[in-house]
């Protein structure tokens, strides 16, 4: 029974050390079918995400979903923690009686949560040279763990940080939420194709730090964003919507740069997808009906944009569509996160044009098909 414990023990430290080790500091995706990090997010997302559809009035739900990643964050440092502690507590209590007290279970997992806090209490002490070295073996691994950990939460603040800048500057270039028929409006200025230019550039970047700062550190998925009707995966679903109009055949606008910004768009959802395991389905309905698209048209028109017409385009469009929607409608249906539309809303308002003191400031933005700007 002894030998058991003790290879139990050996065997949940190194289990535990191993899954920290991959989770903070090892920077790559980890494509092992089972982990305990991805298990434990797989287990209590779900249960978390249906209990507040349920339960939950509709206006408070973003909110209590946006506990869940902070939180899990903390409950899975502090299974890690729990591991450890149990682990050395089983090889202490395999060891026999090595403690200067009274035998047990309980004092070994007394002695190894005091050591691996580095408390010094002193009341239970190891006998032995074995019992010794574990309790200074533990005592580093603890000091070093907290340290490592303490360490990890500023790196996931920035990063999140950086996510959410950018997309908080797309609220006035692709509104609330963002869609690509605001992206393109608002762009049809003297000179504004170049500034789409940029703007896709920007963004081709930016989906290359959101894919990668993911990868690494998954629990970032989670986080929700700050503001109403924003998230990563509708800015990210907006990019890609306007990539596409641009490569099916808007005149005037740079198509190279869109197909750049598609690839490493469309790279991010995919990648991602096969991350969280959400298989790919199809949008029902359509997000683009054929009835949508010819408002789309209408609307890009009479803003002075030319979305060319012809069969040739229409399919060219939906091949494109086909590449990334079905990807982009499971992360949402898992995520729980709403896709934009292709065309805003009657009636939208801008996040930064509202107001808790006054009502709804007035657009400043042009009249659709009429001249003035922001």
């Amino acid at each position: 029974m002894a030998i058991v414990a003790a290879l139990l023990g050996a065997g949940l430290v190194l289990w535990v050390l191993w899954e920290g080790f991959e989770t903070i500091v090892l920077p790559r995706r980890v494509t092992r079918r089972f982990r305990l990090t991805r298990l434990f997010y797989r287990r209590t997302w779900i249960p978390w995400a249906r209990m507040v559809g349920s339960f939950v009035p509709a206006g408070s739900r973003e909110t209590w979903l946006s506990v869940f990643g902070p939180l899990s964050l903390l409950l899975l440092m502090s299974i890690w923690v729990f591991g450890l502690i149990t682990g050395f507590a089983l090889i202490h209590w395999s060891l026999g009686p090595a403690l200067l007290t009274i035998a047990g279970f309980f004092n070994d997992f007394y002695l190894s949560g005091t050591t691996f806090f580095t408390l010094g209490l002193g009341d239970v002490v190891p006998r032995g040279t074995v019992a010794r070295f574990l309790v200074v073996v533990e005592s580093g691994m603890g000091f070093g763990f907290l340290a490592l950990v303490i360490g990890y939460l500023p790196v996931l603040n920035q990063s999140f940080a950086r996510r959410e800048e950018t997309i908080s500057l797309l609220d006035a270039r692709a509104g609330s939420p963002p869609t690509a028929s605001e992206m393109l409006r608002r762009h049809d200025h003297e000179g504004g194709m170049e500034a789409l230019r940029e703007l896709l550039h920007e963004w081709e970047r930016w989906s290359s730090d959101l894919l990668e700062g993911h990868l690494s550190y998954p629990v970032l998925a989670y986080f929700r964003s700050q503001h109403d009707n924003e998230s990563w995966l509708a800015a990210l679903t907006a990019v890609l919507d306007t990539c596409a109009l641009v490569m099916a055949g808007l005149d005037g606008a740079s198509e190279r740069q869109a197909e750049l910004t598609f690839a490493m768009a469309r790279h991010a959802v995919v990648d991602l997808s096969l991350v969280f395991r959400t298989e790919p389905r199809e949008p029902k309905p359509a997000r683009l009906s054929p009835q949508k698209l010819a408002k789309l048209r209408a609307f890009l028109a009479a803003s002075g944009l030319k979305l060319r017409k012809g069969a040739a385009v229409d399919q060219r469009l939906t091949e494109l569509r086909r590449l990334y929607e079905p990807y982009v409608h499971a992360l949402a249906a898992y995520f729980r996160m709403r896709i934009p539309p292709w065309i805003a809303a009657e009636g939208w308002v801008d996040n930064w044009q509202k107001t808790a003191w006054e009502r709804p400031a007035k657009k400043v933005f042009r009249e659709r098909g009429k001249g003035g700007h922001f």
